[in-house]
C-alpha cells in the first residue's frame, strides 16, 4: 500500500501536466486527475499496479475529463481547440511498456502555476499539496486542522483564481522566472515548517508535511541542479528534519536543542544536507537558504551543544540578516549572540527585534526573552515571559513545554 501511496503521488504532477497541456483548462483536469487518483488507490493494492502505471492514470483521467466535457454544451469546440495542440499519434494508446507519452517532467511548471501571484500563500500552500503533492483534500485539511469542506472551498477559489486570471500552462518569461522561483521556494518552506513545528495542535511534528515538502523540493532540485539555493533549501530540510527523532520524548514531550539526544539524530541524512551546502556555498552566488543551511550543518556537526562553534553561527548569522530583512533570523542572532557574548548581549538585540510589528506579539520572542533573562539571573521575570509566551502559543506541545520551564523557575 504504501508503494502505490508513493507511486501515487510521483505520478501526479506528470499526469496532471500531459493534460493541462493537452486541454488547457487547469482546474477541470486537476478534478480529472484527483477522480484517476482515487480510482488507482482503491484498485492497484488489490488488482496490483498496471505495467505502465502513468499511461493507466492519464487514460482514466482523460476518461473523466472527456466526461465533464460531453455534459457542457461547448463539447465541440473544446474537442477541436484540444485536438487542434495534439500530434496525431498521441491519440493512440500505448502497448504495455512502450510509453509513449512525453518525456518532460511538469513537476515545476505545475509548481510555477500553483504559486502564481494572483493566489494567496493560504491557497498557494493548498493547491501545491493537491496539484503537486497528490495529497487529497481531507488529507490535506488534516495537515491544516481545519475542516474538509473549509479546505475544498479554499482549493476550488483557487483554481477558480488560476482560470480567470487566465495563466498559460508554462515556465514564465526568463525575467520573472527568478522571482517565481523565489515564491515556489519559499512555499516549500513553509509547508516543511508547518510540518516541523505545527503551528497548533497536539503533535508537535506532522511527518507528511515535512515529508513531501522534502521529496518536492527533490524534484525541483532534479530540474535544476546548479541552483545553489534550491540545493540550499533542500539541505536545510534535510539537515533540520534529521533532528526530529530526538525532538520529543515517549509522551509528546518536547525536548530543546540543547538537551536532545544526538545518537538520536539521523545521520545520513545530515550527511547529505552537509554535501549539499557545501557544493551549494562554493560553487553557486551566497543566498539566504544557503546561510541557513550552512548555520544548521554547524549545529548537526557539533558533538555536543557545549562543542558548538557558536562564533561562527554567529557570523553566519550577521552575514544572512545583511541580506534578508527578517525578524525571526534577528531573533536567532540574538540568541546566538548571548551563547557568544553572554545573555545581556542576546536581550539587548531583542528589544530591536521586538520594535518589529511583525514578531512582537509571537510567542517566539517571549520565549527566548525567558530564556535570557533566565541565563541573566532574573527568575521572576523569566517566570513572566515564560508564562506570556505560553499563553501565545497555540502548539499543545510548545504551550505545555513553557508552562513546566515557568513551574520550574516559580
Amino acid at each position: 500500500m504504501r508503494a502505490v501511496e508513493e507511486a501515487l503521488r510521483e505520478l501526479a504532477p506528470r499526469v496532471l501536466g500531459v493534460l493541462v497541456r493537452r486541454h488547457g483548462q487547469f482546474d477541470a483536469c486537476e478534478d480529472a486527475v484527483q477522480e484517476a487518483l482515487l480510482d488507482a488507490a482503491v484498485q492497484w493494492p488489490e488488482q496490483g499496479m498496471p505495467d505502465n502505471p502513468r499511461a493507466w492514470l492519464v487514460t482514466v483521467a482523460t476518461r473523466r475529463l472527456t466526461d465533464q466535457v460531453r455534459s457542457e454544451s461547448a463539447r465541440r469546440r473544446r474537442e477541436e481547440s484540444a485536438a487542434a495542440r495534439v500530434p496525431a499519434d498521441e491519440f493512440v494508446t500505448p502497448a504495455p511498456g512502450d510509453e509513449r507519452l512525453p518525456d518532460r517532467d511538469d513537476t515545476l511548471t505545475l509548481l510555477f502555476l500553483c504559486c502564481h501571484p494572483a493566489l494567496s500563500q493560504s491557497s498557494q500552500l493548498a493547491l501545491t499539496l493537491r496539484a503537486v503533492g497528490g495529497l487529497t483534500t481531507a488529507q490535506i485539511a488534516a495537515a491544516f486542522l481545519v475542516p474538509e469542506a473549509t479546505m475544498a472551498q479554499r482549493i476550488s477559489r483557487a483554481k477558480q483564481r488560476v482560470r480567470a486570471a487566465g495563466v498559460p500552462f508554462g515556465l514564465p518569461p526568463e525575467p520573472e522566472r527568478a522571482e517565481r522561483l523565489r515564491v515556489v521556494l519559499h512555499v516549500l518552506y513553509l509547508i516543511f515548517n508547518e510540518g516541523y513545528t505545527a503551528t497548533s495542535g497536539p503533535d508537535l511534528h506532522r511527518a507528511e508535511l515535512t515529508g513531501e515538502a522534502i521529496r518536492l523540493t527533490r524534484a525541483v532540485r532534479r530540474l535544476l541542479p546548479e541552483d545553489g539555493e534550491v540545493a540550499g533549501l533542500l539541505a536545510l530540510m534535510l539537515l533540520t528534519e534529521a533532528r526530529r527523532p530526538a525532538r520529543t520524548d515517549g509522551e509528546g514531550r518536547l525536548i530543546p536543542l540543547a538537551e536532545q539526544d544526538r545518537g538520536l539524530w539521523d545521520r545520513d541524512a545530515i550527511a547529505e544536507g552537509v554535501a549539499l551546502v557545501t557544493g551549494a556555498l562554493s560553487g553557486s552566488p551566497l543566498g539566504p537558504y544557503q546561510l541557513q543551511a550552512a548555520i544548521a550543518a554547524v549545529h548537526d556537526e557539533a558533538p555536543s551543544d557545549a562543542a558548538t562553534d557558536w562564533r561562527q553561527i554567529l557570523a553566519l548569522y550577521g552575514v544572512l540578516s545583511g541580506m534578508a530583512d527578517n525578524p525571526v533570523i534577528k531573533l536567532n542572532q540574538a540568541v546566538a549572540a548571548a551563547m557568544v557574548h553572554g545573555p545581556r548581549a542576546g536581550l539587548g538585540l531583542l528589544d530591536e527585534v521586538a520594535a518589529d510589528e511583525r514578531l512582537s506579539d509571537h510567542h517566539r520572542l517571549a520565549s527566548v526573552r525567558a530564556h535570557l533573562l533566565e541565563r541573566a539571573g532574573e527568575a521572576e521575570a523569566a517566570v513572566a515571559a515564560y508564562r506570556e509566551a505560553a499563553r501565545r502559543t497555540t502548539s499543545l506541545p510548545e504551550r505545555r513545554y513553557l508552562e513546566e520551564q515557568a513551574a520550574r523557575l516559580d
